[in-house]
């Protein structure tokens, strides 16, 4: 049984997890120099276990800079297939990160199928994901259908999020 619950609280043990090997291979970098950026908080893996065929990846300070490619469905644009012809593209081109700004359709199809294939990071931004799921306005969505979004994000596998922008921008805007 694994001793741990995410990549932080492995590093914050001293445990450099198979994702921390990977990532700091990619990095050029020793496996214990990323495992200790990531306990300080200045460097993250977001990979999550429901994601299956991710290629580990870590982001943060001191590290290579990540090509992201955003996509996704609208309203003018619904088609899945072609979506994810874009993310075979992107990836075989060297894009590391995969930010879906889907917001018309149905998202969470599209986005199961993209954390089944797809080896790059996956972004996603759940506010889009709640006004398509529940069909209302922004304004009608309650904290608790909030919340559930943000676990279906997870549930499906998906490592990043625009939330993880905005804990990370709310922290620096407290120092400053």
């Amino acid at each position: 049984m694994r001793e741990y619950t995410t990549q932080m609280d492995a590093a914050r043990k001293g445990i450099i997890t198979k994702e921390m090997e990977a990532a700091a291979k990619t990095e050029q970098m020793a496996p214990e120099e990323l495992r200790a950026l990531i306990a300080e908080g200045k460097a993250i893996i977001p990979c999550n276990k429901l994601h299956t065929s991710i290629v580990p990846n870590a982001i943060g300070s001191m590290l290579k800079t990540k090509i992201n490619v955003n996509l996704g469905t609208s309203r003018d644009w619904k088609d899945i297939d072609m979506e994810l012809e874009k993310v075979r593209d992107a990836v075989n081109m060297g894009a590391e990160s995969i930010m879906d700004l889907s917001s018309f359709g149905d998202t969470q199809k599209f986005r199961r199928k993209l954390t089944a294939e797809c080896p790059a990071m996956i972004g996603t931004v759940p506010i889009y994901d709640a006004v398509v799921y529940y069909h209302k306005p922004l304004k009608e969505i309650t904290s608790e259908e909030w919340i559930k979004i943000v676990e279906m994000d997870g549930n499906d596998g998906r490592g990043e999020s625009f939330l993880r922008a905005l804990l990370e921008n709310s922290r620096y805007l407290q120092r400053v």
